[in-house]
């Protein structure tokens, strides 16, 4: 089963706040029964201790090392902000959650992380018209 499923892609979402644009991020992982609700709190808790936003319009949302009894199955959830969303300094407009047990957790963060670092690859994402397409960006890089 791939983590990333189009019912897991938000595009042309906007939100008042990082907060706002982070508790979207956890409730399709909720929805999708990735997570209880309790790690959402946890990912707005990470926000509070060190920002998710990790550089080149991208933040990556996701709970603290105390969350992990509220992941009940790895998942990711993606939302396009055109716009972009203040996350302090800078605006994110990919908004990528995760919600990973045991060991897959840094390997998830990472592989976003340099797919995200790649400036034609962060364009492609914010300039897609669908789920698909975004899908398609990120599992070319990735082994999800």
């Amino acid at each position: 089963m791939s983590m990333l499923t189009t019912d897991k892609v938000i595009m042309n979402a906007t939100a008042q706040d990082k907060y706002e644009a982070i508790r979207m991020a956890g409730q399709i992982l909720k929805d999708a029964g990735h997570i209880t609700a309790d790690y959402i709190d946890k990912m707005l808790e990470r926000e509070e201790i060190v920002s998710t936003y990790v550089g080149n319009g991208l933040a990556i949302p996701h709970g603290t090392k105390e969350s992990k009894s509220a992941i009940l199955s790895t998942g990711i959830s993606v939302i396009q902000f055109p716009q972009g969303v203040d996350f302090g300094e800078e605006k994110a407009y990919m908004v990528i959650g995760i919600a990973a047990q045991g060991g897959e957790h840094m390997e998830i963060l990472t592989s976003i992380a340099v797919i995200c670092a790649e400036e034609e690859n962060m364009e492609a994402l914010r300039q897609a018209k669908t789920a698909e397409e975004v899908i398609t960006i990120l599992e070319s890089e990735m082994e999800l």
